[in-house]
């Protein structure tokens, strides 16, 4: 009956017509209504399997995300209306943070131009090699990071030791460590490939002529930089630095490591007022705080991102790429690439050289120091030198990080292939969840883990005995990207490939195994390693949630650096080197295979 009253309401004010054609064409009429029954119920179905497939991913969500957050927003809301609250405690943070924030995104700026001037304008021996250089800081743990400018300018590093060494004293001559001037070095080491890779994109895509026919019109160099060059790149400019502010607001490894207890932002506020204060209440207001400032930046950012896809004419790969020909260009070459290997190139080689080398005497040692090349360090990784039963050798959170690396990829890869396929069918249930997984990407990962402490401590979820909490957290921050990784893979698969391995009798099961499998395989496998290294040197949660006697790679490394005595020290070198290896094999790895680029 409700199919019939459908066909007629198609027809409303032609009902003499609608008779006529059923007494003339009954067979016609027939199939028609048909064929919209099993129309019908074919979309009911999809709509059903659509369902099904978003459930877990629904739940995991919910339960391991908004539940958290929720729990923070009560906290901070029963908090906001006690008197008792210390609100200089949150605004100062605030203030720092914004402070620093921006002189950094500046300061990235300044770097970050020339060098994309140089990337997309010159031709050089080695330019590639530099290129990836300059990106790598950005793909590596912040702990290594901070590591690697902590190896080259820290009171330990090169500089200082080769300083002292020279002329007999026993003060550095740089001491940037714990001030503000060590926050801003890390930010831009590790924040200028953002600049570099999204501004230089949009150089290189620019139509060369205008700049050249404002040239020959008469304009200096200068004039066409300022009135037809910079305007066109206006939007990738403001894009990046958004992005980029948005990096350093939330920076958190950086500033515990290098900023030190004299600088603080509302990051590390969280992080003293939840672990050392044990101040819940006061921890979850500037977490809520930190994530609406996270949020208008992000909406910020969108915004500004869609002028970026304003069409610009293309020029061809390697178009404009030119040799130095005069000194002034060729000073202007050797000035910018020294300046990138001063910033780029040295800390990096210069972590995994103090990784092998002993500069200086041990603690308490006495005898003569044996200066040189050594494996000392990753020796003692494996060693409990004192047989303290409280301490946990560095391979012990190495073995700890690859499980819970493992363990994410095995919750993510689960998760993000039921996604994908609910991807494939485009609805409103499809468009709302999709939106919602990108969420924890603007969400801090102090946050998380403060709400986790909040609302899972007690058994059988217990933060304290439960360690799938800290997969679950890593697995959080790689769904999108797994996600976004396979769910491209999966949408290329024609129909037709499908149906007509069904029409030769193959099951679904078999179809998945000999169709989509094959395809979507090295996108898997993109995937997999992508979630493992984003595991491995996740640092923000895991603080939260890592226990004493089973601390993760990054959890060590600071604990390492926050000793005193040259083996803590190398042993720490010797963690950070490791981690970046692994992290750098990851991403060479999926850039050899062509499914992501971090261009």
């Amino acid at each position: 009956m409700r199919l019939k009253n459908a066909a007629f309401s198609e027809r409303a004010g032609d009902e003499p017509a609608l008779q006529n054609e059923i007494r003339t064409n009954p067979v016609t009429v027939g199939s028609s209504r048909k064929q919209t029954h099993m129309e019908s119920r074919l979309l009911h179905r999809e709509n059903l399997q659509t369902a099904l497939l978003w459930a877990a991913p629904a739940a995991f969500l919910l339960f391991f995300y908004f539940y958290p957050l929720a729990a923070v927003f009560l906290e901070s809301w029963e908090a906001a209306v006690d008197s008792s609250i210390n609100w200089q405690r949150v605004f100062q943070p605030l203030g720092f943070t914004l402070w620093q924030a921006i002189l950094s995104t500046i300061l990235t700026l300044l770097v970050g131009l020339p060098a994309a001037y140089l990337f997309t304008h010159y031709e050089f021996p080695l330019k590639s090699v530099l290129k990836g250089m300059t990106t790598l800081p950005f793909i590596l743990p912040t702990v290594v990071a901070a590591a690697a400018i902590n190896s080259l300018y820290g009171p330990r590093g090169w500089f200082n030791l080769g300083w002292m060494a020279l002329t007999g004293t026993d003060t550095p001559v740089i001491n940037i460590v714990n001030s503000l001037a060590a926050i801003l070095l890390a930010h831009v080491f590790y924040n200028t490939a953002v600049i570099i890779r999204v501004t230089g994109s949009a150089w290189e895509k620019m139509d060369s002529r205008l700049p050249e026919a404002a040239r020959v019109l008469g304009a200096s160099p200068f004039k066409a930089l300022t009135e037809i060059t910079l305007p066109l790149l206006l939007p990738s400019i403001l894009a990046s630095s958004v992005l980029v502010f948005m990096f350093d607001f939330t920076s958190f490894g950086v500033i515990l490591m290098l900023g030190g207890p004299g600088f603080s932002t509302l990051e590390t506020e969280v992080y003293y007022q939840a672990l050392q204060r044990l101040n819940l209440p006061m921890a979850s207001i500037i977490s809520i705080i930190q994530l609406v400032c996270t949020i208008m930046i992000g909406a910020a950012y969108s915004r500004i991102n869609k002028a970026v896809q304003i069409p610009l004419v293309p020029r061809m790969q390697a178009a404009g790429h030119m040799k130095a020909a005069n000194f002034r260009q060729k000073l202007l070459l050797i000035l910018l690439v020294i300046g990138l290997v001063i910033l780029f190139v040295l800390p990096l080689t210069s972590l995994a050289a103090r990784s092998v080398t002993r500069l200086e005497a041990e603690r308490g040692q006495r005898t003569a120091i044996n200066t040189g090349l050594t494996l000392d360090y990753y020796r003692e990784l494996f060693i409990n030198r004192r047989q303290s039963i409280f301490y946990v050798p560095p391979v012990k959170a190495a073995l700890n990080s690859v499980v819970y690396a493992a363990e994410t990829v095995v919750i993510s890869g689960i998760l993000g292939a039921l996604a994908s396929l609910a991807l494939r069918r485009r609805n409103k249930l499809t468009r709302f969840m999709d939106t919602l997984l990108m969420l924890p990407l603007g969400t801090s990962a102090v946050t998380l883990g403060l709400g986790y402490l909040l609302v899972f401590n007690r058994p059988p979820l217990d933060v304290r005995s439960f360690t799938l909490f800290i997969p679950i957290a890593h697995s959080l921050v790689a769904l999108p990207f797994v996600i976004r990784t396979i769910a491209p893979a999966l949408a290329s698969i024609p129909d037709s490939l499908r149906q007509a391995a069904a029409t030769l009798g193959a099951n679904p099961m078999r179809i998945w195994l000999e169709v989509d499998w094959p395809i979507m395989a090295r996108s898997a496998l993109v995937a997999a390693i992508f979630s493992f290294t984003i595991s491995l040197g996740e640092f923000g949660a895991t603080t939260f949630l890592a226990r004493p006697e089973m601390p993760t790679l990054p959890v060590a490394i600071f604990r390492f650096l926050s000793q005193p005595g040259a083996l803590n020290y190398g042993q720490a070198m010797a963690m950070a080197t490791f981690l970046m290896v692994v992290c750098l094999t990851g991403i060479l790895s999926m850039e050899r295979m062509k499914v992501f680029s971090f261009e």
